[in-house]
């Protein structure tokens, strides 16, 4: 029988979608499953959008520009002007998701066995897209006691040699909620010219920042050919399905070799591209509403885990993620157990266990990040489910007594 490649050999699994198996037996059970273990919005998409999807007089659903959609491209560059970002459309390609972005920008940043320095914990595809296009990640560590703040500057240093090729941050942060301020990434800029390397940002939760203003690495000025942003309408708008995004660059090099490959896929989704375009037709007072009602599950679920003995977490100041320490050897075995074993008041939770987060082994085992996309009742459930949880694993695992 043939065999499959090494590369899929070792393919690297989601630690976000593993437990799903388990999820689906508890509901089978008849137990309602509280889903906080992935990013995947509650909140409607918006219905001038679905509308707009819906009402398309097209008679054929042809291939689009594999750049993507002329017209889109410029409402984006309206977009972003929002933010003090002077783009033009040239500099925009639109891809299938920011998963397809993330595939474009090291395979066309990077060559195989090259690396690039990422802060971990990290959104824990990048190290599965990493291993897909024969990258290395080189972690630099953060940590939940200074709620994961970016290392100082002459921590990065060491890391770079001459594999090197790029940084690559997520601002606001996944899974850490974390948000790197314009001081932080001038001084990451100033590095990165020094070395010569690519300054790599996925700011698709730029959008939800609650104590602090958003500031853009497209901003920094003399890095233009330097920096590269991946972006997604999937969070802000909740429209994860339309599999939109794009990756935005003033270095013409990189857009041309990005689209060179996007060009193998021929287009990224028509219909999705509509609704795209769609949503950029929405008045400011939309988004400024979705984010207050993210601010206030944040601080529901903050102020649930805080109460818990053993617990230790943070207030997160972006995206919709809390990363929290249980009093726990292995969380992976607690939220397994918690889908398989356990239900207060025929419910349950599920959570990311923290390990997937890390490329760094050992690390992030009694950590778990949640995603606070459920409203404000349901959160207060899926923590009394947690709280009971907890309480249990830990007298039959012999840590209480």
């Amino acid at each position: 029988m043939p065999v499959i490649s090494k590369r899929g050999k070792h393919a690297i699994p989601s630690p976000i979608r593993f437990l799903a198996p388990y999820a689906s037996a508890a509901e089978d059970r008849g137990v309602k499953v509280h889903y906080m273990n992935i990013g995947q919005p509650d909140i409607n998409t918006p219905v001038e959008a679905m509308e707009r999807v819906r009402n398309t007089d097209m008679k054929i659903l042809k291939y689009t520009p594999s750049a993507g959609v002329d017209s889109y491209r410029e409402k984006l560059v309206t977009y972003y002007q929002r933010f003090e970002v002077g783009v033009k459309k040239k500099d925009i390609l639109v891809t299938t998701g920011a998963s397809e972005a993330i595939s474009l920008v090291l395979n066309s940043c990077l060559d195989i066995g090259d690396e690039v320095i990422v802060p971990e914990p990290f959104y824990a595809n990048y190290l599965g897209y990493a291993h897909a296009t024969g990258v290395q990640i080189q972690p630099i560590p953060t940590f939940i006691e200074n709620s994961f703040a970016l290392p100082d500057i002459s921590d990065f240093e060491p890391l770079i040699g001459p594999k090197t090729k790029a940084i690559f941050l997520c601002n606001p942060n996944n899974p850490t909620g974390g948000i790197y301020g314009r001081v932080d990434l001038e001084a990451l800029g100033q590095l990165v010219k020094k070395h010569d390397l690519y300054l790599i940002v996925d700011e698709v939760y730029r959008e939800f920042c609650y104590d602090e203003d958003f500031y853009s690495v497209l901003r920094l000025a003399g890095l233009e050919k330097h920096t590269v942003v991946i972006d997604s309408i999937s969070k802000r708008f909740s429209a994860c399905g339309a599999r939109i995004g794009s990756i935005v660059s003033q270095n013409e090099d990189l857009i041309k070799a990005c689209l060179t490959f996007a060009q193998l896929r021929l287009s990224a989704p028509g219909f999705g591209q509509l609704l795209g375009e769609a949503t950029l037709d929405l008045p400011s007072v939309y988004l400024e509403g979705i984010r207050d009602e993210y601010d206030l599950r944040r601080r529901t679920l903050i102020h649930r885990l805080k109460k818990m003995p053993g617990v230790l977490c943070y207030l997160p100041k972006g995206a919709f993620y809390a990363f929290a320490r249980l009093p726990v050897a292995d969380t992976g075995k607690f939220c397994q157990w918690m889908l398989e074993s356990f239900s207060f008041n025929n419910e349950t939770v599920m959570l990311a266990p923290g390990a997937g987060f890390y490329a760094t082994k050992g690390r992030g085992l009694d950590e778990v990040r949640i995603a606070y996309i459920l409203n404000t009742g349901d959160i207060e459930r899926a923590m009394d489910c947690l709280e009971a949880g907890l309480e249990r694993y830990r007298w039959i695992s012999g840590l209480v007594d």
